[in-house]
This record gives structure tokens, C-alpha cells and sequence, in this order.
């Protein structure tokens, strides 16, 4: 269904998978809590399960809800967040293993998007995707976007957008693992 950002924000959500923007590309998300709903972004992306999802965060509060010891990355998330940089921390129990396919660690990042922090913002941490079918280029436009409305709760009125993927850098090995908008180096 296609609703708009207030409309979400009037509703409660428990197991919804949820389409929006981002300030990169649409994502595709559910709460972090949601093991109805993380299994659900697997089969609709036709995700290979040793894939992780992300986790997006509408502050550093959200971060540090989910990360075990931030301290190992706080001076790039302060200098880069909001932003199009994930960051690779020791995840904490709230983060399942559905969502890190086992790993001790999750890629947190604090989008540049005023919708996607207004949804966040409300329902806290999502584990959030690029929204695409495994292997394909993720979506940017809103009109690709809207036609998996019939395989999600909600797609939220969005843009089009123009972005690329975040730079991806894991703050334990000290490595950037995908490089994207933002530069490490």
C-alpha cells in the first residue's frame, strides 16, 4: 500500500516490512525486532541468508542501543553521520543473528534523509536493506519502488534519487570493505 510518511508515522508497527527512501537508495526494512519481518525482506529480496542486513539508526542513542562499544568508530560517525557511511560494529543481543546471519557485528549508519529519520525517529532501529532483488542494481527511482507494493506493508511516497551506495568500513579490522559517496582513505 502506498501511504505517505504521516499516514506511516499514525501507525503502529510490529511486523510490517516497510519500503522508503533513504539518502542513498530505497530500502526495504523492518524493526530490528521483528523476526516476522526480517524473514519476510530474505524472501522478497530473494536474499541468500549469509547476506546481513544493515541497521539504520535515527541518532547516536539508536546506535548505541544496537553496537556493543562505539568508541571504536565514534570520531568517523560524529565527523560522517548523518550520512552515507556504514559502520561495522560488535553488535549487542538486540541485533538477532537473522539480521547479521550470525556475526558478532552489524553495520549501523545514520541516514541523510528527512523521511527515512522521521520513520526511524518514531519506530526506532529497522535492519534495512537496499530494496532489489539479490544481484540486481538497487532501486533508485520511486516508480521502480512502488512495484513491490504487493509484496510489502507499505511503500512510502518518496522521490527519485540519485545516489550511490554507502561506503561500507569495518571499524575492527580498520578496512573500508565497499567504497561508496564517502572516502576513508
Amino acid at each position: 500500500m502506498e501511504i505517505s510518511v504521516f499516514e506511516l508515522l499514525e501507525k503502529n508497527i510490529k511486523d510490517e516490512v516497510i519500503v522508503f527512501q533513504t539518502d542513498t537508495v530505497y530500502g526495504i526494512g523492518c524493526l530490528v525486532s521483528s523476526k516476522i519481518g526480517v524473514k519476510r525482506i530474505y524472501e522478497i529480496k530473494k536474499r541468500d541468508g549469509n547476506k546481513p542486513l544493515a541497521v539504520l539508526c535515527a541518532n547516536l542513542e539508536q546506535v548505541k542501543s544496537v553496537v556493543l562499544d562505539f568508541t571504536l568508530c565514534e570520531e568517523l560517525g560524529r565527523k560522517f553521520w548523518p550520512g552515507a557511511l556504514t559502520l561495522i560494529l560488535p553488535k549487542k543481543e538486540i541485533v538477532g543473528n537473522n539480521i547479521t546471519s550470525g556475526l558478532n557485528t552489524v553495520g549501523v549508519r545514520i541516514p541523510s534523509d528527512d523521511i527515512a529519520l522521521k520513520i526511524l525517529s518514531k519506530f526506532g532501529p529497522m535492519a534495512v536493506t537496499s530494496l532489489n532483488l539479490s544481484s540486481e542494481p538497487a532501486i533508485l527511482k520511486y516508480d521502480e519502488a512502488v512495484k513491490y507494493s504487493s509484496l510489502v506493508d507499505y511503500v512510502v511516497k518518496g522521490r527519485n534519487l540519485d545516489s550511490f551506495s554507502s561506503t561500507v568500513y569495518d571499524c575492527i579490522n580498520k578496512k573500508t570493505l565497499r567504497k561508496g559517496e564517502i572516502s576513508i582513505d
